[in-house]
């Protein structure tokens, strides 16, 4: 069986792969949680990150001159659940973990 830190540097590596892809960069990303299947065939790994979502735009705004608007960024928090094999370390999926 594949040692824990190794499954979660795979998890890493598989979801830094495809940061691209995503549309976003990932701001702090963290291990969330880990959890070996019952069979003991996966272990599943919880990676969280910041997504950079901008806020609704409010009809006030179109009446404020952009340099006086508010500009800030507002994050939210998202979750992918990685299903690891545990005899090879190879991420066999990725998907959204609801919280």
């Amino acid at each position: 069986m594949i040692d824990i830190k190794t499954v979660v540097n795979a998890a890493y590596e598989y979801i830094k792969s495809l940061q691209e892809m995503m549309g976003s960069s990932l701001g702090d990303l963290r291990l969330e949680e880990v959890e070996l299947s019952e069979d003991k065939s996966f272990w599943l790994i919880t990676l969280g990150f910041n997504i950079p979502k901008k806020p609704p735009k409010s009809r006030l705004e179109d009446l404020i001159p952009i340099s006086l608007a508010s500009t800030s960024v507002l994050y939210e928090r998202e979750y992918k659940l990685f299903k690891v094999n545990s005899q090879t370390g190879e991420v066999e999926a990725m998907k959204i973990r609801q919280v």
